[in-house]
């Protein structure tokens, strides 16, 4: 059988692990109009969460579902083009009649559309193309505010849109359509979590007390653990629970890093045979060595005073007070405003996080492949 251990996208419910109750929660709240702000650090599983909720049959059934992710958006202009096409490319499976009404409310890009031989619309606008952005976002919440079906729309690394020019009267005017929107439901989902607590939770900004706020956590290592026996059996193999745990610990519950590393065990184990400890080191030694050419490029691609702390940070595990006077002597770092200077640059670059005082490498299996 396919492997069950999922590595990117949605794939089911059946290739789901839990989130039972943060389902229940976010289908209940936006099918009764509230606006959600979904926080987790990247790699938890926001995005499939999302997915998940959007398949069962209290939303699948009644809306319109639409996805978009604005990671790799820098201006309104991008956000548009991301928001028009994903609309779209999920309007047409549900026939002529759901993606005709849609583009017939795009007066602004009706020229540059294009059609198939079947007469299937697509969006061939690029980045950047869009003349006006704000006539075509005006026409696009006009779509829908008059859809058929009420919409649901959700809005992955939302916090992107602080990164636009003039972000905050972006904002203002996001949050103005949204709020005249009522047949439309948002989710905002976002991985930095004090960006997005400052958009939602600071009077100063246009989105404050506009949404329902849920910090999705990471699932519970009872509950990986029973999944990952469960797939498992589904193939005719075994699994040790404490090889789950031993897994679970050392990837701090991080749900993609968990799914990669079970992805090769699983891999790795013979039918009717039984996934043990001893083949932990030898699965993650596997996963640096397909990572390892884009790990050396990556790290190559950094300039040398950030690639200094990032190394640095990469040794601690945890780091914290980067600055002190024994974290820069302990790796040979020069002042305390160079160690700030390149974790910021660090930071929007995204190669590391930092929550709570405390600076981690943003991919486990990079720092394992750092200090090994």
């Amino acid at each position: 059988m396919t492997n069950p251990f999922i590595t990117k996208g949605y794939a089911g419910p059946e290739f789901f692990c839990d989130r039972e109750q943060e389902t229940q929660t976010l289908v209940e709240l936006t099918t009764n109009g509230n606006n959600m702000a979904l926080i987790a650090p990247r790699r938890i599983g926001k995005t499939d969460l999302i997915q998940h909720c959007f398949q069962q049959p209290a939303i699948n059934e009644h809306y319109y579902t639409f996805h978009i992710d604005i990671y790799a958006t820098t201006s309104i202009r991008d956000f548009v083009n991301v928001l028009g096409r994903s609309i779209l490319e999920s309007l047409k499976p549900r026939g002529r009649r759901a993606w005709e009404a849609f583009i017939n409310t795009l007066r602004s890009l009706q020229a540059q559309m294009t059609f198939d031989i079947n007469n299937n619309p697509s969006w061939s606008i690029g980045l950047g193309d869009i003349d006006n952005p704000a006539t075509t976002l005006d026409e696009i919440f006009k779509y829908l505010s008059q859809a058929d079906r009420p919409c649901i729309v959700a809005i992955d690394e939302f916090q992107q849109i602080t990164r636009y020019a003039d972000s905050h009267n972006v904002e203002a005017t996001l949050r103005t359509y949204m709020q005249r929107c009522i047949n439309a439901t948002f989710i905002f989902a976002g991985s930095k979590r004090h960006l997005m607590t400052e958009i939602f939770t600071s009077p100063a900004r246009p989105f404050y007390q506009s949404v329902v706020i849920m910090n999705l956590q990471r699932i519970s290592m009872t509950k990986y653990q029973d999944f990952a026996q469960r797939m498992f059996q589904r193939g005719g193999k075994n699994i040790e629970a404490n090889v789950v745990k031993a897994v679970y610990e050392q990837f701090d519950g991080i749900t993609l890093c968990l799914q990669r590393l079970m992805n090769v065990l699983y891999l790795k184990t013979p039918e009717g045979s039984t996934c043990t400890a001893a083949m932990i080191p030898d699965a993650i030694r596997y996963i640096l060595d397909l990572f390892s050419d884009s790990f050396e490029m990556m790290l190559n691609s950094i300039p040398e005073k950030q690639r200094e702390v990032f190394i640095a940070i990469a040794r601690e595990g945890k780091a914290k007070s980067i600055t002190s006077k024994n974290f820069l002597k302990r790796h040979h770092l020069q002042t305390p405003s160079v160690a700030t200077a390149a974790a910021r640059g660090l930071l929007d670059k995204d190669f590391i996080t930092h929550d709570e005082g405390t600076y981690q490498v943003y991919d486990p299996f990079l720092t394992l492949w750092l200090t090994q």
